[in-house]
């Protein structure tokens, strides 16, 4: 399989990139498409690659209660673990994820694959919950290698194709994060939680060297300072209030997503289930059923827009942790089997309403969709992060249906913001 070696992309265009070798060049919009399509190895690379690194900031949520008991950790402090994994990602979208556009982003997934992989090596070998916390933090940074192998797909392929391969990274994206649950729920039950940290790790690695052998070289979109870069997300902030209602209401969303995901399996753990890691993770099959339903959202937004997208998805997201609050009146394998309904209701409203954002606010500026997406997925993960600290305050505190009402209600705001009458003509 031949891959190109160098893309060049003129600064202020990111979709200008051609080749300087040999090989034919992935087209921009000054080349007409008529080449070779990406081949499907190299989108294997890109879809596995973003979802086994964003994957390691999730592998924690199912053993978290067995984590607890190993390094003699309570339930809230070991609840910080997830909360650091989001807002180490948040801040690694913010300070990091611009780069890509002044640097090398091969470079940049290169150095990034190589330190997460450390990172979680070294959280296999964490003797107590200090140092556990402070890699959490690291994996959270260097996983966000995840939203540098998005642009470079979009920047790699032609521009009829642009659309299914970007669909198709993301699509890897989404099972990274939900099938994580899965599979460290299950690796964690047989052979103990740091086995995972050290699968995890070799994963990472092993996606660096295809990335090492398989990526092409990028030259720099952008000659502006790393200070400028961060300085022009706060103007595409206050420049857009379409962005900011799109990224408030991402962010409100994910509050509620993330309460349910870090405090499941403590409630799973304890009275009346009494279920180990490998049925926490098992749930997570359901979301991965309700992520893999996102696409049609696109064919959705192309009909009817995506602002009827991004309502759908909050309302959906409303009813479905609205139907856990019946959860105390039912039977233990009911619980279960409505647990798992809603949560698949719920990842499909949240998936859909990230493609609908995306939809809009890739609409508002396409000479800075990098960033406009950077911006959006900070909001999405404080608000991930957010859900994670208190929904393990709020589990301690009032108990599970407490974190119930909480991603209701997070989850009805985030509906309000959508309904807000300014929300369809707001720029």
């Amino acid at each position: 399989m031949a891959f190109i070696r160098t893309v060049h992309a003129t600064a202020g265009n990111d979709s200008l990139p051609e080749a300087v070798s040999a090989a034919p060049a992935r087209p921009s919009e000054a080349v007409s498409p008529g080449g070779e399509p990406m081949s499907s190895g190299l989108r294997l690379l890109l879809a596995s690659g973003a979802g086994l690194s964003v994957a390691s900031i999730y592998y924690s949520q199912p053993m978290l209660g067995v984590m607890g008991a190993t390094i003699g950790a309570s339930d809230t402090a070991v609840g910080f673990v997830p909360t650091l994994n989001q807002m180490g990602y948040a801040l690694g979208i913010l300070l990091l994820a611009p780069l890509g556009d002044r640097f090398d982003r091969r470079r940049i997934i290169l150095i990034k694959a190589a330190l997460l992989s450390l990172a979680l090596l070294l959280g296999s070998f964490a003797p107590g919950i200090g140092l556990l916390l402070a890699v959490s933090l690291v994996v959270g940074l260097t996983a966000t290698l995840a939203q540098d192998i998005v642009p470079a797909a979009a920047t790699l392929a032609f521009e009829h194709e642009r659309g299914k391969v970007v669909g198709t990274v993301m699509t890897g994206l989404l099972l990274g994060i939900l099938l994580s649950r899965v599979i460290s729920g299950v690796v964690a039950e047989h052979f103990g939680w740091r086995a995972m940290y050290m699968v995890a790790a070799a994963s990472v690695a092993l996606v660096g060297v295809a990335a090492w052998r398989g990526l092409p070289r990028f030259h720099p979109t952008s000659s502006l300072s790393y200070g400028a870069l961060l300085g022009s997300l706060a103007g595409l902030w206050r420049k857009y209030g379409a962005l900011r209602r799109a990224a408030l209401a991402q962010g409100l969303v994910s509050v509620g997503f993330s309460a349910f995901w870090s405090t499941l399996a403590v409630m799973l753990h304890g009275a009346p289930f009494h279920l180990g890691s490998a049925a926490a993770g098992a749930f997570g099959l359901a979301g991965a059923a309700g992520a893999l339903g996102a696409p049609v959202a696109g064919r959705i937004a192309d009909r009817f827009g995506p602002e009827v997208v991004t309502r759908l998805g909050a309302g959906l997201a409303a009813l479905s942790f609205a139907a856990m609050l019946a959860v105390p009146w039912l039977e233990p394998n009911a619980q279960l089997w409505l647990i798992a309904g809603s949560a698949i209701g719920f990842d499909l409203g949240a998936q859909i309403m990230l493609v609908a954002h995306q939809t809009l606010v890739f609409g508002i500026d396409p000479a800075a969709r990098s960033r406009l997406n950077a911006v959006l997925f900070v909001c999405m993960f404080i608000g991930m992060s957010v859900g994670a600290a208190s929904g393990s305050v709020v589990l301690a505190r009032w108990g599970w249906m407490a974190v119930t009402l909480l991603a209701t209600a997070s989850a009805l705001a985030a509906l309000a913001v959508r309904l807000f009458p300014g929300a369809r003509s707001a720029r």
